[in-house]
């Protein structure tokens, strides 16, 4: 219900899809779409959404977002975030705002959903651990762990990559298992990279993500899923917030309803989880409602090419913004780990986009907030 234009956006997920099939029955008038994508193939979502958009009669509406408008438009929503931007599809988000914006003043979406429902890739991974590392523990020597465990870094990459996020190269506890394997700056790299070695080691990242687990109850997953509410989701909701009003929208998101809240999180996890499907019980319930290949599709997050632009048409500028003189001079980082972070994600040894991503923008927060430099000015520089 709405005393103003409404409307929705539809990225082609199972989230805003569901939405939107369960929405279209309850108005008279075709909804509104809106979904945004790229050029890139591998991070365009757009086929999906006018899928989902076709399904219930919408009238839909989208927007390709250059490499340039991505650009271009980082600084001045550094400047609307208030701080450096954590999720590069937060500019993807504006975009898709200023589409809707002609068209609607509240916008629906489907944020809140993969918290309740358990729809993270971090959740089925932790289970999997869990479930096979306490055997793994029990019946396999000590021994034999730890020369299994030095061997996982020697193994080809493409293994590597895999077994080294697993209870074979890992503690046991949430710490390791949850917020070290998703973290982007580790621990060992933390610290490493900070100069400032007192508070490299006196401040806790996870501080209140784990106090938020521990103030929850039943399995590892339901308490996972509770520190994820308290904590990751008011960073997306911030984001939604602020992204949308850079636009003058005002964003909605239903999955939040506290009855609905309410009656997911007393749910036991295994109508979440199910052996390598998530959000199971969702599924379930959109089962008759979505089109099958948005039902039974991989999630993406909202994918943004961020790292392939890293890698090819914004190498130098990020080089230069990240290892510029004036960046240095602020004597924040480890030289020497900066520059091996950049080389190896420039040279395609090693991805690194998220941890660009950070840099880059903390690097350009501190140039609007602390150097007091005007956005439009932080963008000619970049």
């Amino acid at each position: 219900m709405s005393d103003v234009p409404l409307g929705l956006f539809l990225s082609g997920g199972l989230d805003s899809s569901g939405v939107a099939a369960l929405m279209a029955p309850m108005v008279s008038d075709r909804i509104r779409t809106f979904a945004v994508g790229f050029e890139d193939a591998a991070s365009n979502e757009l086929p999906y959404a006018r899928l989902a958009a076709r399904a219930i009669g919408a009238q839909h509406h989208e927007v390709v977002v250059s490499p340039d408008d991505f650009w271009g438009a980082l600084p001045r929503l550094i400047w609307h975030e208030d701080e450096p931007i954590a999720f590069p599809s937060s500019i993807a988000l504006h975009f898709v705002a200023q589409l809707a914006q002609p068209h609607a003043k509240v916008i629906l979406t489907g944020e809140g959903s993969d918290e309740l429902f358990m729809g993270y890739s971090w959740y089925r991974v932790t289970a999997w651990n869990e479930r096979l590392g306490g055997p793994y523990r029990r019946f396999v020597p000590g021994p034999l762990r730890n020369g299994i465990r030095q061997a996982v870094p020697h193994l080809p990459r493409s293994l590597r990559r895999y077994a080294s996020r697993t209870f074979l190269a890992l503690d046991p506890g949430v710490r390791a298992l949850f917020y070290e394997n998703f973290a982007v700056f580790p621990d060992a790299l933390r610290r490493a990279l900070l100069k400032d070695s007192v508070l490299a080691e006196t401040i806790d990242p996870y501080r209140e993500q784990r106090r938020c687990f521990e103030e929850g109850s039943g399995s590892t997953l339901d308490r996972m899923s509770h520190a994820d509410l308290q904590t990751y989701l008011v960073e997306l909701l911030m984001r939604q917030d602020q992204m949308s009003m850079s636009a003058s929208v005002e964003s909605r998101v239903p999955f939040l309803d506290h009855e609905l809240v309410e009656h997911v999180v007393r749910m036991p996890n295994r109508f979440k989880v199910r052996g390598w499907t998530t959000k199971a019980v969702l599924r379930e319930a959109l089962r008759r409602r979505v089109p099958r290949e948005i039902l039974h599709r991989r999630k993406l997050g909202f994918p943004v090419p961020f790292g392939r632009w890293a890698r090819e048409r914004f190498a130098g500028a990020i080089r230069s913004t990240i290892l510029g003189p004036r960046a240095l001079e602020r004597g924040l980082f480890d030289r020497a780990l900066l520059e091996r972070l950049v080389g190896e994600h420039e040279t395609g040894a090693a991805s690194h986009s998220d941890r660009l991503w950070l840099l880059l923008n903390l690097e350009l927060w501190q140039r609007i907030f602390l150097d007091g430099e005007d956005p439009a000015d932080v963008r000619a520089i970049a």
